[in-house]
């Protein structure tokens, strides 16, 4: 069964998004300011895609289409994650409106309580070996 035209119309729309939008796009390479500082950056993608069509009916033999595709990416950055000296901290760019912001603000908080955590455990088993 050969391929509808619409099928190739996607295809190419999606491949073009795919390219546009990837991991590295949400959390940017990182930034080295200093010897002790490094800066993360962080954004909100969001895409919208659209595509239709028809199939016209034809005067001749011939069988005709007509139809078209389209899509819209948005990047927004919203934070930077700062490390020095061991700290993790979130710079804010806009207020904490969704749960996704509310995760990144939370993020630093979280690394310092797993570190203390581990250092907890570390510290335990040094002492009970003594």
């Amino acid at each position: 069964m050969a391929e509808h035209p619409i099928q190739g119309l996607m295809g190419v729309t999606i491949d073009k998004i795919r390219e546009m939008v990837d991991t590295s796009t949400i959390i940017g390479d990182p930034i080295r300011v200093d010897g002790a500082t490094t800066i993360i950056p962080v954004s909100r993608v969001t895409f919208g895609f659209a595509s239709g069509g028809s199939d016209v009916a034809p005067k001749s033999d011939k069988q005709m289409f007509g139809g078209g595709t389209g899509a819209g990416v948005s990047v927004t950055p919203v934070a930077f994650l700062v490390i020095s000296g061991g700290n993790v901290r979130t710079v804010q760019l806009i207020e904490k409106v969704t749960a996704v912001d509310n995760a990144i603000a939370a993020l630093p908080d979280l690394v310092e309580k797993i570190t203390a955590m581990i250092k907890k455990d570390k510290d335990e088993a040094s002492s009970s070996e003594a």
